[in-house]
């Protein structure tokens, strides 16, 4: 389904993706055989459209539009190696020289966090060291800034925007 500009138009309840406590956007979805993709301006391609997937997206974008963050320093499912084995970070933020700043973890809006889910980011950020770390659903959304020297972790009201960091 298209409009007449030939963009693809969207419709939530088609694709029984839930609504989220974020800004919408114009998600670009489209039908691969069975199953949807939808654009990730990150990775500048289509990608599975999971729960998480649909959260990821609308975070960037609320990132991008709302919290001034450049695009060209964000990047999606970053490898690490933990304890010898690999893993990915959902989204990390990196600073112009190329130091991770920030990690963002998603899950999907049916998911509660907990504990576990902080437990995990700690994890990633254990080989990242950055400043802030994001947790967040889609509906819940949580931010800490870490201190080192202090070996403190502060939650912040509101996810900072891009100037503040």
């Amino acid at each position: 389904m298209s409009s007449a500009e030939g963009k693809p138009l969207f419709n939530i309840q088609k694709y029984k993706m839930l609504s989220l406590n974020l800004p919408t956007f114009e998600a670009n979805i489209k039908a691969k055989g069975e199953k949807k993709v939808i654009f990730d301006v990150i990775r500048r391609r289509f990608v599975s459209l999971t729960p998480e997937e649909w959260v990821r997206q609308h975070f960037v974008h609320y990132l991008l539009s709302h919290k001034g963050f450049p695009a060209a320093l964000l990047a999606n499912e970053v490898a690490i190696e933990l304890n010898g084995t690999k893993k990915r970070c959902d989204t990390v933020l990196y600073n112009r020289d190329l130091k991770a700043r920030l990690i963002v973890e998603y899950k999907a809006p049916q998911i509660v966090i907990t504990q576990d889910v902080f437990d995990q980011i700690t994890r990633y950020n254990m080989v990242l060291k950055v400043d802030y770390l994001i947790v967040t659903n889609g509906i819940n959304h949580y931010c800490c800034k870490i201190d080192y020297t202090q070996q403190k972790y502060y939650f912040l009201q509101d996810i900072p925007h891009y100037s503040e960091l």
